[in-house]
């Protein structure tokens, strides 16, 4: 991939299948703006708070057949989203690379660390006491995660420290996400090239 200066690591993605109807617009250094629409009042909870956390610049429109499950349009949001990630990051060099946060919320605390290799790999282990978040089903949670991993290219492992709350829970995993990438993606001025003794990512 080509090399992107700072102000211009941004991405469109278009995504379309039989099920699902998706477009993602990302700014990396953003402000935190958002405007969420993808029928799944919680999911677009989840993905503002991704947005203000991350200080992401992030449009998600998308229609999906909600009426028979939230599945496709979860995984097919992480899909897009991963894949618009993937572009903006463009060649990789000058990052961080790493990202590590730490995330209390109310009587939860979750650990987040990603690595952005573009070797996708996910651990999640989240055990949740209950897995409604109203009509949402908190286990999709991760079928996102593993389908942006595996679009970004990041090596992401999520552990659940404690709660009960699955509101909080998945809340946290969010914006620790959201803390960790904003980290691993800042360019850090010291950094020449890429930040790997490979030669490539």
């Amino acid at each position: 991939m080509a090399t992107k200066p700072v102000s211009q690591r941004a991405a469109v993605v278009s995504r379309k299948t039989k099920e699902t109807e998706i477009r993602v617009e990302l700014v990396l250094d953003g402000t935190g703006r958002y405007e969420i629409a993808t029928r799944i009042p919680f999911f677009d909870h989840m993905l503002e708070s991704f947005a203000r956390h991350g200080l992401f610049d992030l449009i998600v429109a998308a229609k999906g057949d909600v009426e028979v499950d939230f599945h496709h349009t979860v995984e097919d949001v992480g899909i897009a989203l991963g894949q618009a990630f993937r572009e903006a990051i463009g060649s990789a060099e000058g990052i961080r690379r790493y990202g590590f946060f730490v995330l209390p919320m109310a009587e939860s605390k979750v650990e987040v660390s990603v690595d952005v290799s573009n070797r996708p790999y996910l651990v999640y282990r989240v055990d949740l006491v209950n897995d409604r978040v109203g009509d949402f089903d908190a286990t999709l949670a991760e079928e996102f995660l593993h389908a942006f991993c595996q679009n970004a290219g990041l090596d992401l492992h999520v552990d659940k420290r404690y709660g009960r709350s699955p509101h909080h829970v998945v809340e946290a995993v969010f914006k620790g996400l959201a803390r960790a990438l904003r980290d691993a993606l800042t360019i850090d001025p010291r950094e020449q090239g890429l930040p790997t003794v490979k030669g490539s990512l």
